[in-house]
């Protein structure tokens, strides 16, 4: 389990760099005019923000590297995740927490990804 953790952590600081990033660091551009509350809030919060980054590469990561089905309900429990953080609004409190659900579920399917010995 560590072994693995550590292999998610060497790779999101290797493709990491390769990501385009807005000035403001976040997966989405907070230099929108039209940012939601949620948006607006993570935009706002460094520690949001750095959730928002690190979930987001982690996101990209595991989608690689899952076969076709099991990327569509990856990427079908991402939207509902979002509009879960997007029923926190502003409140920074509730984002961090869906952050922290949804950190611990991506990890979990890394944790589940077969691999040869």
């Amino acid at each position: 389990m560590k072994s693995r953790l550590a292999v998610l952590g060497v790779m999101s600081f290797l493709i990491a760099p390769t990501l385009p990033i807005p000035a403001s660091a976040a997966s989405f551009d907070c230099e929108r005019t039209d940012l939601a509350a949620d948006e607006k809030a993570i935009c706002d919060t460094r520690v949001l923000n750095d959730a928002d980054v690190k979930m987001a590469t982690t996101f990209d990561i595991l989608t690689s590297l899952l076969a076709m089905g099991t990327r569509d309900a990856l990427r079908d429990e991402q939207s509902a995740w979002l509009k879960k953080r997007q029923a926190c609004g502003g409140d920074v409190a509730c984002l961090m927490a869906a952050y922290e659900e949804r950190m611990k579920q991506l990890t979990q399917a890394f944790e589940g990804l077969s691999r040869p010995l």
